[in-house]
């Protein structure tokens, strides 16, 4: 039997989504730090699970539906839960939502596009919009309970890397959608 292992690791970012919102219910520091720790772990697995998938020559159907739907199970949980406790708050939830939107419709648009069998490959723009956003996150995660870095504090980070992958977001969805337009004119005019 031959194990997928990137599978393997794709599945876990999948659980490691609830087990980051639940965690982070906990009082502080642990609250911050354990939940932190999870979702670094969800991260790593998002490189290398694509990494080992094309290095072992395990690339799998189940892997290229998973990998996205992980992606986005782990990205909206931890953005509704940093919400849901306050962590952010006013002006800071608009980037959030922009980014939540963003996920939706672009699942909505590779729906389509895999129904008409169009791929949009993923650009360089979008793998910097994910690592921004990813890293902002877990700075947002670790908040107060993180070290300062000279006069900027951790949560001042996250808030501006979350601004920044907002901004990201805006860009590489506009990629998805005009894509996605030009096939559904295409389509309707057949």
């Amino acid at each position: 039997m031959n194990v997928n292992i990137p599978n393997i690791l794709t599945f876990s970012r999948i659980v490691a989504a609830p087990v980051v919102s639940v965690l982070m219910f906990m009082p502080p520091p642990l609250g911050n730090w354990v939940p932190f720790a999870v979702y670094a772990f969800a991260c790593v697995t998002d490189f290398f699970d694509g990494y080992l998938a094309r290095a072992w020559h395990q690339q799998s159907a189940l892997g290229r539906f998973m990998d996205p739907i992980a992606d986005k199970l782990l990205i909206a949980a931890v953005l509704l839960m940093l919400v849901a406790t306050d962590r952010i708050t006013e002006m800071t939830i608009l980037p959030a939502a922009v980014i939540l939107f963003r996920e939706i419709l672009v699942s909505g648009l590779r729906e389509f596009l895999a129904e008409v069998q169009v791929r949009v490959p993923v650009t360089v723009l979008a793998k910097w919009k994910t690592f921004i956003q990813m890293l902002a996150l877990g700075f947002l995660l670790v908040g107060s309970a993180g070290p300062d870095f000279g006069p900027v504090t951790t949560e001042e980070i996250g808030i501006v890397g979350i601004w920044l992958a907002a901004v990201l977001t805006v860009g590489t969805g506009y990629d998805y959608l005009k894509a996605g337009l030009r096939h559904i004119t295409e389509t309707d005019s057949q």
